[in-house]
């Protein structure tokens, strides 16, 4: 096996859902798309492999953008990629002559080969530095248990990690720190793993998940970047585009549907009397494609536990315009 053979034989280890995922595109000749979370490749492999189309990819981590050589090698000019975060892509997109789409995925979250180096501090099953930054760019997790007030910290816990225990964390994070800086993943876990008891049933058995899903999300502002990513499809996407979405926790998940549920008009938490001022904002931009989320098979996750937790959402654009940026900013 040659050496570019060896390196996309490794490349083809498959995202989750992502035969469905890409499945839900109608990847065709000549069309466009738009893979915004690059991660290890394997979406934009399967994108490219199906028809004779243009591929534009996005990840923010430097570490991903010099691992799509081989896609630029097999490919060529159908293929291209950036670093940058899924958000910008409607300027990154402009910046290369491209305004529209005709159909986006989104794999939400930490990718696989960041969760595996111990370097980049997202695991707490491996010691590493305390980093979590999925780009080069930002504070650390780190800074962030070591400067944050007691309360600025339970706050974070809880709102991004839905930790009900979250004061007692943040309470024995302060007291740790006051003794030695808080500089190693090990070191964080176990001071987590001594405040809360391990649970007995559920993926985030270990004591340490939500606390550590947390700060991730935190520090590379997961949902905001979302947030921005989902309004930013609905500007760019054709009449007729696709939209998929794999999200792998509840925050994210309530943040696609929430965010469908507006563009469908069935927001029930908007004024009336808002609605009334500007009835145009009404019009369904996305139309479902999937009413309810597609879960990964058992045998996806027996091969992948990471799957596990996994759902995939997937809606068409309409030809209505695009809702104002603020109405989805919550």
């Amino acid at each position: 096996m040659q050496a570019g053979t060896e390196v996309l034989a490794e490349a083809v280890h498959l995202p989750v859902l992502c035969k469905e995922s890409i499945d839900a595109l109608n990847i065709r000749d000549g069309g466009c798309y738009i893979d915004g979370t690059f991660g290890a490749g394997g979406y934009s492999l399967e994108i490219l492999s199906r028809a004779k189309c243009q591929l534009f990819s996005l990840d923010r981590d430097p570490i991903a953008i010099e691992k799509a050589e081989y896609l630029i090698r097999k490919f060529g000019d159908r293929f291209s990629i950036s670093q940058g975060c899924f958000g910008d892509m409607e300027v990154l997109l402009s910046s290369v002559g491209i305004g529209s789409v005709d159909a986006i995925v989104l794999d939400l979250g930490v990718s696989s080969p960041q969760i595996d180096n111990p370097d980049r501090g997202f695991s707490f099953k491996s010691d590493g530095p305390l980093d979590m930054r999925m780009g080069s760019e930002g504070v650390t997790a780190e800074h962030i248990v070591n400067t944050l007030s007691e309360a600025e910290l339970a706050d974070i816990i809880y709102k991004y990690g839905e930790e009900r225990l979250s004061r007692r964390v943040s309470k024995a994070i302060i007291l740790a720190r006051s003794k030695e800086r808080i500089t190693r993943t090990s070191v964080l876990a176990d001071i987590i793993r001594k405040v809360v008891p391990r649970r007995k049933k559920g993926r985030d058995n270990d004591p340490a998940t939500r606390t550590f899903q947390a700060l991730r999300i935190y520090i590379n502002d997961e949902l905001g970047e979302l947030k921005r990513g989902l309004n930013a499809a609905e500007r760019i996407l054709t009449p007729g585009g696709r939209l998929a979405v794999v999200a792998f926790h509840s925050l994210e998940d309530r943040c696609v549907k929430k965010f469908l549920a507006e563009r469908l008009g069935r927001n029930r938490g908007v004024s009336r009397h808002a609605i009334a001022q500007e009835p145009s904002y009404r019009t369904a931009s996305f139309k479902l494609i999937t009413k309810k989320p597609i879960y990964p098979t058992s045998l996806e996750v027996q091969s992948n536990p990471r799957a596990r937790s996994a759902r995939l959402r997937v809606a068409e654009r309409t030809a209505a315009p695009s809702w104002p940026r603020q109405w989805f900013n919550d």
